[in-house]
């Protein structure tokens, strides 16, 4: 093919979110053809991370954000977006996570990403962090059975030194859950959300 009108690269790699890769093959070029006339139309290339994202995420983005509809739904998003500010990770490049002992408040933050931002619990990762005085499965059963999970969804639990005697063991009597959705576009949503609130 000697030439590649701008409207099939729109439709290709704009709206349907192609790859340079996959267009060549289609047209049965080099990829370098696909850069040229990308180039000559005047259509931006996503960067590295943009093309990684698509690439993981083929059918688009796993969530879909919507805003409270009434007060008891303003609640639940006014804690989900605080517990995120006090709890989660804003910092870094990895995805969504945020950790606590307490499976109440993981359960409530749980709750607002399926009201707000339509995920699946299945899709939900843990893990669990203890001190060697505590039993991995003891710990394990527990966060399972509080936060209505499946043991598939936990990744292998960290165990950690004892640090002595005090207060702080009997608050982690379970040790810590750590609540991951690996998606780094959804944890920039989530910091968005809280820049707004400030």
């Amino acid at each position: 093919m000697s030439k590649i009108t701008k409207e099939q690269l729109v439709r290709l790699y704009l709206e349907g979110k192609k790859s340079v890769f996959f267009i060549a093959n289609k047209y049965n070029c080099s990829e370098n053809k696909i850069n040229y006339w990308l180039k000559r139309y005047g259509i931006q290339k996503r960067t590295i991370s943009e093309a990684i994202y698509q690439y993981k995420n083929p059918k688009g983005d796993p969530f879909s954000l919507r805003f409270p509809k009434n007060i008891e739904e303003g609640i639940l998003w006014g804690m989900g977006v605080g517990l995120y500010w006090g709890e989660g990770a804003k910092r870094g490049s990895g995805g969504l996570r945020i950790t606590n002992t307490d499976p109440e408040l993981i359960k409530t933050f749980i709750r607002f990403l399926e009201t707000f931002l339509s995920i699946d619990k299945k899709k939900l990762r843990f893990s669990i962090q203890i001190f060697g005085d505590i039993s991995p499965q003891r710990a394990l059963w527990y966060w399972k059975r509080q936060l209505g999970i499946n043991k598939e969804q936990f990744y292998k639990t960290i165990v950690s030194k004892v640090r002595g005697d005090g207060t702080y063991k009997y608050k982690s009597e379970y040790g810590v859950a750590v609540l991951y959705f690996n998606n780094v576009k959804l944890k920039r949503l989530m910091c968005d959300l809280i820049e707004k609130k400030r």
